[in-house]
């Protein structure tokens, strides 16, 4: 069966198409869209006029791609900025009008689980038990389990979110990295209430953020996501990666081969969200999955 996975977050908007027969997954194309989608959300509880007219282009684009490849199912989930927006409608029927399918507006807990499958999948059981952290755009998932989810909290500390609530400097002040800082700890703190942070084997970190910060540990001349996937970043290099892209300049973060230009302005905030996760599990490293929610999204349309 031919399935395309749509994962509309709060920064970018993925697609991944793929062949799924049984136990057997092959990628035919996996593409993004850095769209703002939650731009000014946290502040306003509504999505503004021009981040939806961003988001339904890239839409049209992947339309285009579904029918070019002969998909046969499709499945859209759309996550925190779109849980939050009071005017989600505007965005749903654009979605319906495009695409022919309801988009699901899915709960923190399943796209916890939907990262969670996705993000195991190249590993062991016996690497296991895992933590997967997904940082996204607004939200930041942890996920805790070995061959199912055991246990899974969300909380709003996303890379897009720190960014507009706490850094207007540019590199941020000392003060907005502190009051950030705070915020992180306070909500990584919740999530440990739920979920058993400190006890996995494994710790595996997915999404852009994450990618982006082995990238640089990795001393990547550009983008590789082949050489990202699976790679171990130990927890002192990814204190040091942060601390870079805190107190580099957009410029700066711009030049970088590996930086995609729609997540310059965000990866400062995302980059102390895993540095605070690192602190706060006490693990040593983490890996760095390629894999992560899309491809959790893919295997649920077969029934995976």
């Amino acid at each position: 069966m031919r399935v395309a996975a749509i994962d509309c977050g709060t920064n970018s908007i993925r697609m991944l198409i793929a062949d799924i027969e049984g136990d057997n997954f092959r990628e035919v194309i996996r593409t993004m869209e850095i769209v703002r989608l939650g731009q000014g959300v946290d502040e306003t509880g509504q999505f503004h006029p021009d981040a939806i007219v961003r988001t339904l282009a890239a839409v049209d684009k992947f339309a285009l791609e579904i029918a070019k490849r002969g998909v046969q199912k499709i499945r859209f989930c759309a996550t925190s900025a779109t849980r939050d927006a009071t005017n989600r409608h505007l965005f749903v029927d654009g979605v319906r009008e495009r695409l022919g399918i309801e988009p699901e507006v899915i709960s923190g807990e399943e796209e916890a689980s939907l990262s969670f499958t996705g993000a195991i999948q190249d590993l062991s059981p016996a690497d296991g038990p895992f933590l997967v952290v997904d940082i996204g755009g607004g939200s930041t998932e942890f996920v805790f389990g070995t061959t199912h989810v055991q246990s899974a909290k969300s909380v709003n500390i996303g890379c897009v979110r720190m960014t507009e609530r706490h850094f207007t400097s540019d590199p941020a002040h000392t003060d907005e990295i502190d009051k950030a800082r705070i915020d992180i700890q306070e909500a990584i703190a919740k999530a440990a209430v739920i979920v058993p942070i400190t006890t996995a084997k494994t710790l595996i970190a997915v999404a852009g953020t994450a990618t982006t910060v082995a990238a640089a540990a990795l001393e990547l001349p550009e983008y590789d996501r082949y050489a990202i996937h699976l790679s171990r970043i130990s927890a002192d290099k990814t204190h040091e990666v942060a601390e870079m892209f805190l107190t580099s300049t957009h410029a700066q973060r711009l030049a970088l081969g590996y930086m995609h230009p729609g997540r310059v302005d965000v990866i400062p905030a995302g980059s102390l969200v895993l540095s605070e996760v690192m602190k706060a599990t006490g693990a040593t490293e983490f890996v760095a999955s390629e894999s992560d929610i899309l491809d959790g999204i893919a295997r649920s349309i077969a029934g995976n």
